[in-house]
């Protein structure tokens, strides 16, 4: 695609922005120096700042030209990007690799805010749209829950908006593509506790106990079905058994065992029938070992929807920036999660995966060598610049 000279302008200094930021990360709440480095550029733009939804979230607004002139601006979009970073030490070897161990940018949040910084230094130079525009700059997307803390402190209250629109970098799909989905994009992550309580004994004389080991080796093989013969193998579900726990001596038949781990689904209806049958095959198989069963169904992040109408919209962006063939609209959903998921569910909009090639070393997100391409920061900033002026036209 043909980048602006606008665009190509700024990218020296957005790139310098974007690795500062990745030499800086800190974990989910914990963003102040983050939120202070967004706070401040937005403010040298000439944008009104907000700061403290969700702890350290920051918003910006934008009124366009019309706006300012008493027009016909009523309408207002929100643009958002993760700040937070992942509790990893960073492997790779360069002048702007993390500053601290146990804490790096693996998942890519720092280019996220650097290219929505530039989309706001852009428009504000311009200001050649009709409406209100937010740039959104959340929390706590790992795991934090940040974008409901958001919304729980006001966001949408404080700043109503007609649409919110999110995006991810994409490494595995080529520079220059673009995926939009109609419908699931991002699954739901619900955690699970269970605990079987038993009878136990001397292992030498298991006859008069019962067994919560074995009770919960029946339990996750049983809860195979879940995926093998009670849901459409054409609708997407996980089931992840992924830590045992019991027992204190080679000689002992423990009281109790304990398991944990993960369900991911891509449809609500789906979420809540695995959530029901994984609850009922743990209790009567745990009572068929002559045990009992405690199970708690944790619910994380929702999934991920887009609205359909926005996700044509969007399409048709990406379409006229980076041509009909280099967007991708019916690639699967993701089992991964994102809590923009809870934006979605009280504002449409569409969150879309921007290709970032296969990256310096090959690695994926969340990989301990894993390092933004920068190369695709002006095609993000072009992605925002004319969704906004697509959404937001002058009249």
């Amino acid at each position: 695609m043909q980048i602006s000279k606008e665009i190509e302008n700024i990218i020296p200094e957005v790139r310098n922005w974007r690795q500062n930021l990745h030499a800086h990360p800190e974990l989910g709440y914990e963003e102040k120096w983050t939120s202070d480095f967004v706070a401040e550029k937005l403010k040298s733009f000439g944008i009104e700042v907000h700061r403290g939804l969700g702890g350290t979230g920051v918003v910006g607004i934008l009124k366009g030209l019309d706006a300012h002139l008493g027009g016909g601006g009523n309408k207002a979009i929100g643009l958002r990007a993760d700040m937070d970073a992942l509790p990893m030490t960073e492997e790779n070897d360069f002048p702007y690799k993390s500053k601290f161990d146990g804490r790096m940018h693996a998942c890519g949040h720092d280019g996220h805010t650097a290219m929505l910084l530039g989309a706001a230094k852009l428009l504000a130079s311009q200001n050649n749209f009709d409406g209100t525009v937010y740039f959104i700059f959340q929390p706590a997307e790992e795991g934090g829950g940040g974008g409901l803390a958001m919304i729980d402190d006001g966001l949408f209250k404080q700043f109503p908006m007609d649409s919110v629109w999110g995006m991810h970098n994409w490494p595995g799909m080529d520079e220059g593509t673009v995926a939009v989905h109609k419908g699931s994009v991002m699954a739901a992550a619900d955690r699970f506790e269970v605990t079987v309580n038993g009878n136990g004994g001397h292992a030498a004389m298991p006859q008069v106990t019962n067994d919560p080991v074995l009770a919960v080796s029946g339990i996750v093989q049983a809860l195979q079905q879940i995926v093998s013969r009670k849901q459409n193998p054409l609708d997407a579900v996980v089931v992840s058994v992924t830590q045992i726990n019991a027992g204190s001596g080679f000689n002992i038949i423990p009281q109790k065992a304990n398991f944990i781990g993960t369900i991911r689904t891509v449809n609500s209806e789906t979420r809540a029938e695995v959530h029901n049958q994984f609850t009922q095959i743990c209790e009567t198989t745990a009572l068929a070992y002559g045990c009992i069963a405690d199970v708690s169904v944790i619910k994380g992040y929702p999934v991920t929807v887009n609205d359909i109408e926005s996700s044509d919209r969007a399409i048709e962006v990406a379409s006229s920036l980076f041509g009909k063939n280099a967007v991708k609209t019916n690639l699967a959903p993701s089992m991964g999660a994102e809590d923009f998921a809870y934006m979605l569910e009280k504002i449409p909009g569409a969150y879309i995966w921007l290709g970032a090639g296969e990256g310096k070393s090959g690695c994926m997100l969340h990989n301990t060598k894993y390092d933004f391409n920068d190369n695709i920061l002006p095609l993000g900033i072009s992605y925002w610049e004319q969704l906004v002026k697509s959404e937001l036209p002058l009249r």
